[in-house]
């Protein structure tokens, strides 16, 4: 299964795409950054990283697109606003591939990866290291982040798939 994580932006929009293989570890396909024009009007930037995306998504090819759920303790809520845009805009361009999108929020990425939901950033980025056997750390944050998305998509989908065979259900 190829995963793509999405941590949406409207300067930059971090991806990464995994290659995931039941019990063996994930293997980093590609990973990157969209970053629109900072000076451009909203609709241009909102094209442009709809254009972006449709490249990734056609050289990656993946199975599921998991993009970073809104959290909703924004200082500014027009910030929360220009967000809903940028992952609207990703879910458009996921949905003309025909590819399924999933929404994680960022407590479950880090439970999913390191265990606890308020772990920081340098733990889940040193895990998502670890896992992808990574020699250095994915940069910048927004990389690691997308990465980190993917990840903990997996490893949910891997424990569901080990519960289901198992009988038991797992409740999010």
């Amino acid at each position: 299964m190829i995963v793509l994580g999405v941590d949406p932006g409207l300067r930059i929009t971090g991806y990464g795409a995994i290659a995931c293989n039941g019990e063996a570890n994930a293997t980093v396909i590609e990973a990157g950054v969209i970053t629109p024009d900072a000076d451009a009007p909203l609709e241009r930037r909102l094209g442009q990283l709809h254009a972006e995306l449709i490249e990734v998504l056609e050289s990656a090819r993946p199975d599921v697109v998991v993009i970073e759920e809104l959290w909703s303790g924004y200082k500014n809520p027009a910030t929360a606003v220009l967000m809903g845009h940028a992952r609207g805009v990703l879910c458009l361009a996921a949905h003309a591939q025909r590819i399924p999108v999933r929404h994680l929020v960022h407590s479950l990425v880090k439970r999913a990866l390191v265990g606890s939901g308020s772990a920081g950033k340098d733990r889940v980025k040193r895990m998502v290291m670890q896992q992808l056997g990574l020699r250095v750390p994915p940069e910048p944050d927004d990389v690691s982040d997308a990465l980190a998305l993917a990840l903990a998509f997996a490893n949910i989908e891997r424990t569901e798939a080990r519960l289901g065979r198992l009988g038991v259900a797992l409740s999010r």
